[in-house]
This record gives structure tokens, C-alpha cells and sequence, in this order.
């Protein structure tokens, strides 16, 4: 069933969130872990994350040096069957741009099809590690939007190669927005702007990049809505939990903490301070979306749900 169908049938603010692939070589039990204790929730579906390969360099006998692609992470795909084979959930699978040529883009699309995978979350994903700049696959996408556009192309039955006559997906496609904005966005305006190009490319609905501040996502959704962007959006909730959480997370999202709270988290001396205070702040952030009418809460557990767990039983 696609997210637009789940949120117009609703009658109330849904419950969603998202996991992480686990490292390589641990089981798909590590994965249901993480989401057995947030079942009595009733999400109505799971977003699975997509995590690019990452490069090593080993010399060879000649004394030249050999780049070699490892994942870190399984893909989504096998992942997203069992969830919805053991759940009875649908699952979200994240796309990206990085690392994928439009015909492994367009493989894993029949894939995802022939699962019965009605929803992709269509992203541009990030640079990896060795590179400072992202730098899309030869014959790939640079942007999320061209991803979108092929995505919207295959649902109409348009595929790269029209020798045989194919018949057209229908993926519900998702797209990330950010209240804060992107961080190599010039400014607020110009990322709306590409935004809205994602959403008239085919995008049906949007979820954003956490936020720690409820001001911001009104915002945010207002000026959508100033700019002709009707879709679904979607607010996302990260809730903090380590110290190490307190600078990691404005630098690497390019996000802000409110005063209020970077006022409390100064005081913090332990992890567990943090978690604490980061599950209340959640838990408060939580109810007044959930009192504005958002059509759904969706948390970033990072595989690790005892924080969204307690949040959720205070919220839903």
C-alpha cells in the first residue's frame, strides 16, 4: 500500500520510522531486534536507509595502487522482503543517486516491483568518505529530481530500453525536504525551489531532515504551501543521546539546536543525562506535531529503538 494511501485513510497522526542496514556480516535477527519492541505502535510502514560503498587502495605487485569498492552495509532490497514478509509492514526503500548507473537504478526498480514494494524514497545521497565533494556514477544521476523523473518515466512505462513493450511500474515516490535547509543550498529560497522541481517531477510526498526546533517545520511547511507545494509532509525526529550527539549532530545535518535546549544540554555531564533529556525533549517535540496535525511522525531510530519507544508510548 502506498504512503499517500495510508495517510489518506488515517484518522489520526501516524506512527513510521527508520532503520539502519546492519554492518556486514551480522544477521537479519539484528534488524528485527530493533524493530520488534516498536510493533505495538501499528506503524504503517519502515524506511530502510541505503548506505554507498566505501573505497580501499591496495597495492599490487607492480607498485600501483588498486581501488577497490566494499560495502559496509547489505543493500535494501533483501532487506526490505523480510521485513514485509515477517511484519506484514510496508517497507520504504531508500534510492540514491551515488554509486548507481541509471540501468542499476533501473534494475533495482524491477526488483523492488516484483516484491510488491509500492514506495521509494527517491535521495541524492551523500559524498563518501574519501571525496569532498559528492561526484554522481558516469552514467547516473546527479540530483535527486533526475532520479525522481526516472522513477515517474518507469510508472508511465517508459523504460531506457523500449524493444519489448513493458509495462509501467507504480512506485509511490518520496522526496527530502529540510526545514533548515540543504547544507550547499545558496539559501532557504533556492532550496524550496528545488524542492518544488522534486515534487513536479512526481515526488507525492515529502520527509524532512530532523529538526529540533517544532518553529522551524511550521515554517517550513507554510512556505511550501506559499510556493504551490500541496504534497504530504512528513516531519522527522531524531532524539538525541550522547554527549557526542551534541556536536555531531549540527555539524554533520547542519542543523541548530533552540536556546532552550542547548541551554539544558550545557548542563548535561553523562550520556545517560542526554538520553534523558533528549527522549522529554522528544516526547514534547512529539505531541505538539502530533496536536498541530501532522499526517504522520517519522523517527530516525538508527537501529536503536528504546528512545523512540519511549517517546512513543507518551505519544501514540
Amino acid at each position: 500500500m502506498k504512503v499517500t494511501d495510508h495517510i489518506k485513510e488515517a484518522k489520526e497522526t501516524l506512527f513510521s520510522f527508520e532503520i539502519l542496514p546492519p554492518l556486514k556480516g551480522k544477521s537479519i535477527q539484528s534488524i528485527y531486534e530493533g524493530i520488534d519492541p516498536l510493533m505495538e505502535f501499528k506503524p504503517k510502514f519502515v524506511n530502510v536507509t541505503y548506505h554507498r560503498e566505501e573505497y580501499v587502495y591496495k597495492e599490487r605487485e607492480n607498485g600501483l595502487l588498486e581501488k577497490i569498492a566494499i560495502r559496509k552495509r547489505p543493500g535494501t532490497v533483501g532487506i526490505c522482503a523480510a521485513i514485509m514478509n515477517k511484519y506484514h509492514v510496508d517497507a520504504v526503500p531508500h534510492l540514491i543517486c551515488g554509486g548507481f548507473s541509471k540501468e542499476e537504478t533501473e534494475n533495482a526498480l524491477i526488483d523492488l516491483q516484483f516484491l510488491g514494494i509500492d514506495n521509494v524514497l527517491a535521495l541524492r545521497g551523500d559524498s563518501i568518505k574519501t571525496e569532498s565533494v559528492f561526484r554522481p556514477h558516469k552514467d547516473g544521476h546527479s540530483y535527486a529530481v533526475n532520479l525522481i523523473h526516472q522513477i515517474k518515466e518507469m510508472n508511465e512505462g517508459i523504460y531506457l530500453l523500449d524493444d519489448v513493450e513493458l509495462t509501467g511500474t507504480d512506485f509511490c515516490i518520496g522526496a527530502a525536504g529540510y526545514p533548515e535547509k540543504h547544507f550547499e543550498s545558496m539559501n532557504m529560497s533556492t532550496d524550496l525551489q528545488y524542492l518544488k522541481a522534486k515534487v513536479d517531477a512526481g515526488a507525492e510526498y515529502i520527509v524532512t531532515q530532523m529538526f529540533f526546533d517544532n518553529k522551524k517545520f511550521f515554517d517550513f511547511v507554510n512556505a511550501c504551501r506559499s510556493i504551490g507545494i500541496t504534497v504530504p509532509i512528513i516531519p522527522g525526529i531524531k532524539p538525541i543521546k550522547s554527549l557526542n550527539h551534541i556536536s555531531f549532530l549540527p555539524k554533520f545535518f547542519s542543523i541548530d539546536f533552540p536556546d532552550d535546549l542547548s541551554k539544558e544540554l550545557l548542563k548535561c555531564k553523562s550520556n545517560a543525562d542526554v538520553e534523558a533529556l533528549g527522549t522529554e525533549w522528544g516526547i514534547q517535540q512529539s505531541k505538539e506535531l502530533k496536536d498541530a496535525g501532522v499526517p504522520c511522525i517519522h523517527y530516525y531510530t538508527m537501529s536503536n529503538s528504546s528512545q523512540v519507544k519511549t517517546i512513543a508510548a507518551n505519544v501514540f
